[in-house]
């Protein structure tokens, strides 16, 4: 804006009262767009069977990897200020990308295997195009951290993710529920405390190749040791410990003392596995825990349900609310074992279970009949392996959430599991060989049944109540 013409620039004319710096990304590379190879014609297509996507020969209309690389510098952000919302839906209306073109015959594809409606399509694309318009970096991979953005701009998360995951170009960042639900617990710890819990969150997730050595954990194990240790860990904090090799056996007794019989085991369990890694990895002096003997589970006494609340669920107007009680009062299926049902798992009025083959019984076998046809009739082209789908699994091949169906409703699958194994030792008079055959159980979860036979609580006269 300063030079001349014919004359060559002054720096410090130009350089008076300030400096222009670079702004980046404002410069960009022209596109070469590859031409597309044909393939027959809408008529020869139609004569053949041919579905219309099959018009180009080219799967995508992009090799794999162009335009987008793994390694591409991300430029670090100056400071964060959220866009403007109305900008972004302008900028959306006109955004033509590589990514949006990239990704447009697997968001088709998906649309075509998964029976997704035109709405959810266009929601893919739209969600697409806001985040080349979000992003800072066009030619970098999408973080999924990213993709949980987009609620706020009315976006789409799990097709979007899952039309990435195909193209390969999500890059998976997003924390588990259980490292999310940890992190909030110890934000306020001291900084090596915090070092050390982080490194045994990560030894019980993922296990541990080195001494001692340990298979992951299953992450609800986890979470509930995290809960019994926290408050142990925050009493040592507020006494103004900053690391476990502080920590003696007295203290552990101390803070140990005023817990619930159920949250003192959890507790005990996390402390004996922390201290035992922290050992491990020469991190502490001596392990605290060593020699401690664990206290014993407080056990229940279970206790069956109303049958009239029973039949009223059995009858539920939704058939899946029917069928999963049904399974579960009957069979006693767990809430897990009932969300990985297959449906190749039920042949000829039997379902299998691990290496356990049930005979279905026949209001089980209305009521599959009654969810089957529902379900065709709801999603025709729904290609879920699962028994059971929602409105948000039916476009995919994942399982059904924990809450499914049992949201809305009075029974949960284990207190309805409980009353049918229940009922079966009371009409077998205790035989607890026939439980374990019949439900899988272990002889110690047997027993735990046995002591209701003759519980005086659970007796009239001397015998127990008939069931209605």
């Amino acid at each position: 804006m300063t030079q001349e013409p014919g004359r060559a620039l002054e720096y410090a004319s130009a350089n008076r009262h300030s400096q222009q710096l670079f702004l980046a990304n404002m410069l960009f590379k022209k596109r070469v767009t590859p031409r597309l190879t044909p393939g027959p014609g809408p008529r020869a297509r139609k004569a053949a069977g041919e579905p219309w996507k099959s018009r180009y020969k080219n799967r995508l209309p992009y090799p794999a990897g162009t335009g987008f690389d793994d390694e591409a510098p991300v430029q670090p952000t100056l400071f964060d200020m959220a866009p403007d919302p109305e900008a972004v839906r302008q900028r959306v209306l006109i955004e033509d990308s590589e990514l949006t073109r990239f990704c447009a015959a697997i968001v088709n594809e998906h649309a075509d295997r998964y029976g997704w409606s035109a709405r959810q399509r266009n929601d893919v694309t739209r969600s697409l195009r806001l985040l080349q318009t979000l992003r800072e970096t066009p030619t970098a991979k999408i973080r999924a951290s990213d993709v949980m953005q987009l609620p706020r701009y009315d976006g789409n998360i799990i097709s979007t993710i899952d039309v990435l995951a195909e193209a390969e170009l999500l890059v998976e960042d997003r924390p588990s529920r259980v490292e999310v639900y940890f992190a909030a617990k110890i934000s306020s710890l001291p900084p090596l405390m915090r070092e050390h819990l982080e490194l045994w969150l990560q030894v019980m997730l993922d296990g541990s190749r080195l001494a001692p050595r340990q298979v992951p954990r299953d992450p609800q194990t986890v979470r509930v040791q995290i809960l019994g240790l926290v408050s142990v860990v925050d009493a040592w904090v507020a006494s103004g410990y900053q690391s476990f090799a502080q920590v003696t056996r007295v203290d552990i007794e101390h803070a140990l003392a005023p817990l619930a019989p159920g949250r003192r085991h959890a507790a005990e369990l996390a402390l004996r596995s922390l201290f035992k890694t922290l050992k491990g990895r020469r991190l502490i002096f001596a392990n605290p825990m060593r020699g401690m003997k664990h206290t014993p589970v407080a056990g229940n006494i279970p206790l069956d349900l109303d049958p009239a609340v029973i039949r009223a669920e059995l009858n539920h107007p939704d058939p899946v609310v029917a069928l999963a009680v049904a399974l579960v009062a009957f069979h006693a299926l767990t809430g897990k074992q009932l969300r990985a049902v297959m449906l190749t798992d039920i042949i000829d009025g039997r379902l299998t279970i691990g290496d356990r083959q049930i005979p279905l019984a026949a209001p089980v076998r209305t009521r599959l009949a009654a969810w089957l046809d529902h379900r065709n009739r709801r999603w025709p082209g729904c290609i879920n392996p699962h028994l059971l789908v929602s409105r948000r699994t039916a476009p995919r091949l994942v399982a059904v959430g924990h809450s499914f169906p049992w949201r809305g409703i009075t029974l949960r699958p284990q207190a309805l599991r409980e009353d049918r194994i229940l009922h079966e030792i009371h009409a077998t008079g205790g035989d607890v060989r026939r439980i374990c055959d019949l439900f899988g159980l272990s002889v110690e979860g047997a027993a735990r049944y046995l002591k209701t036979v003759e519980h005086p609580d659970l007796a009239v006269d001397g015998d127990r109540a008939p069931r209605p």
